[in-house]
Formats: structure tokens, sequence, C-alpha cells
């Protein structure tokens, strides 16, 4: 199994400290995490895109773009890309210029978003988002791989004999198809080819089963191997202690400050409480033995390569603590017990720079 630490950039007031950090701070904070990501051997880093408090995550490629200057190994994820409000034309030129600027190290994943204050900020009904989505990810696809596009279509104006710049590094940039309500986004994922990544987040494992077996079903019908589909999955946030009563005791507070944001209760989570979700939902709360063995019960039912996990809202030094302790005590386990076939293979740049080496010695 592989493995990414993904943040929202949730800036709420600390639950236990009640420090506040400034929109500068928490953007500092971010970076650490990332660089820390890289130095414990995580394999992603992953920036949502959010257009309203508590997130600051409005812009990913920028923020992922400071990420990859201050990194070199680790994958940069967006999770996820809103494509349903935003013009494929500037996704295109922002994204392949982060694909140089990072190495080659960018994966897309796509989705409409859980968030409604989008919308109107971007003149797109809710009841359009799945045909908006459609709709501009078919030009993304032909803004990056084709040369010379013309288009027209209904969610932004025609375009004639476009060539968008710069080209990207990588031939393609990988896209997966975030995943968390609807078949709709999971027959596009296997109508193309692509993976999905599954929210995974706020529901019972059974909501999101259903949606990962029918994309593996629409994958078979479109006449492709089964074994070649691709799973990805959320987790929402991390806590390990000690024991499973510490880790409980220590994280209710921020899960209780969380849940009780208008973000979150737009997604109406049907957990009573935090032993409901730990119990029922997908939240990873608990000694490393009982993280470990929740993972296992997911994988079995979703048969995912990768997972996503976030230390978001919690004080920087618990931060630290929670990715070390994911990094020595469950993530070592779970890479010997699923196998994983996600990148294995270097960024576009450094087998660019292998091939640079051999020729000039």
């Amino acid at each position: 199994m592989k493995f990414v630490l993904s943040s929202l950039v949730v800036n709420l007031p600390n639950a236990v400290t009640g420090e506040a950090l400034t929109a500068q701070q928490k953007f500092q904070n971010v970076l650490k995490q990332a660089m820390l990501a890289e130095e414990l051997g995580f394999d992603a880093y992953g920036v949502g895109e959010r257009h309203g408090a508590p997130f600051l995550s409005s812009s990913p490629p920028v923020i992922l773009g400071a990420i990859a200057a201050r990194t070199s190994r680790i994958r940069l994820l967006t999770t996820v890309t809103v494509l349903s409000v935003l013009d494929p034309v500037r996704v295109a030129e922002d994204y392949a210029t982060l694909d140089h600027l990072s190495g080659g190290r960018l994966e897309l994943i796509i989705g409409k978003g859980n968030d409604p204050r989008h919308y109107p900020l971007f003149g797109i009904t809710e009841e359009g988002q799945w045909e908006s989505l459609s709709e501009r990810y078919a030009l993304l696809k032909r803004l990056w791989n084709e040369e010379n596009v013309t288009w027209q279509g209904r969610y932004r104006p025609s375009l004639d004999n476009v060539t968008t710049q710069p080209r990207p590094l990588q031939q393609p940039i990988p896209v997966w198809h975030g995943s968390a309500s609807s078949t709709i986004s999971t027959e596009l994922a296997a109508k193309y080819g692509e993976p999905i990544f599954s929210s995974n987040t706020f529901h019972p494992q059974a909501k999101y089963k259903t949606l990962i077996d029918h994309y593996r079903e629409r994958w078979a019908y479109y006449g492709r191997d089964p074994k070649d589909a691709v799973v990805g999955a959320g987790a929402g946030s991390l806590y390990l202690a000690n024991t499973s009563e510490e880790a409980v005791r220590r994280f209710r507070p921020y899960y209780d400050a969380f849940t009780s944001t208008a973000a979150a209760q737009h997604n109406q989570s049907p957990f009573r409480d935090l032993e409901d979700n730990i119990k029922n939902g997908p939240v990873l709360v608990g000694s490393a033995d009982f993280v470990i063995e929740k993972i296992l019960n997911y994988h079995e039912a979703y048969g995912h390569q990768v997972l996503s996990i976030s230390v978001d809202g919690l004080t920087e030094a618990e931060q630290r603590e929670q990715m070390e302790r994911f990094a020595s005590d469950v993530a070592p386990v779970l890479r010997r017990e699923i196998p994983s076939t996600v990148w294995e293979s270097k960024p576009a740049a450094s087998q660019q720079e292998g091939i640079l080496s051999v020729h000039q010695a």
C-alpha cells in the first residue's frame, strides 16, 4: 500500500489550546507538513480545493508549487480539483506548469467537490455539476493531448485552433476521479480507463463500496482487465496513541470542533458521535494495532492500493507525532500486507536525469 498525507488547509482555532493561526502561519504549517511527509517516506502529499471558511485551499496549484520547490521525491496530488467549476484552459495551463516545476511529480484528482458554496462563485448550478464536469474533462484531455484544438461546448466560449502552453512534462499527466456520492463519477473513470479515489470520509463503508463495485463492473463492461482497475481511498482524520482509549480521549475535542462546522454538517454524516464513527465509519483513531486492523478491513472491501490520511486541525507538535507514529508503527505493516503497483516508476524529470547521466558517463 502507498500513502498520501493530504490537507484541505483547515484553519480553525485549536480545539484544545485555543490557538488561532493567521493565514500566513497556516500556509507555513502546510509546507512543513509536506516536507516532513517526504522525510518520513510518505509517497504523496495532497491539497484539496475549497472556496470558503474554514478552508484556505482555494488555490491548490499555487500551494503545490511552493511544496514542489521544497521537496524532490514526493508525488503531488490535488484532492480534489473541482473541475466542474473551473475553466479547462486555465486548468491545462496551471497544472502543466506545475508538472514542469515539480519535475513530473503531479497527479490530478478531479471531481465536482462537496461544498455547494463554489457553484454561485463560478456561475454553475448544482443541478448542472455532472454535465459540467464531463464536458470540461473531455476538453481538458484534448488540450493536454492535442495541439490546434477547435472545440465548442456549453460551459465556456468556443476555441479555434488553440494549443495551450506549456505542454505537460508527463505524457500524460496521471488523472484520478474523485468518488464520493454518485455513480456518474465512477462511470466517467471507467469510460476513460482511469483510477478512482474514494472519498471514504463521511459515511459507512457500504456506501463507498457500492460505488467502487460499480467502477469495477463498468471497467469490465468497457472491455478492460479487472486487475488493471486501480482504487485509492481516503480515511478522514488520524489519531494514534499507545492505547485506543488514550487516542479517543485526546482526539475527541478535535472531532467535535470540526463536525460542528457548517462545512462538515453539509455532508449529513450519519454517525452520532466519535465512538460511532470509530465503530462504523472510516476515522482512524486508536492504537496502531487497531488502526492497522481497520485499514485491512477496509482494504478487504475496497481493494484499494493507496490510502490518504489527514492530520489537519491538530497542534503542530501533534501533527508531527501522528505522522511519525503512522510512518513507524502502521505504514511498514501495510506495505508488507498490501501490494501496490502505483508509483513504481520514477517521475519524468528523474528518468530524463538518469538518461543524461548514462550518456555523460
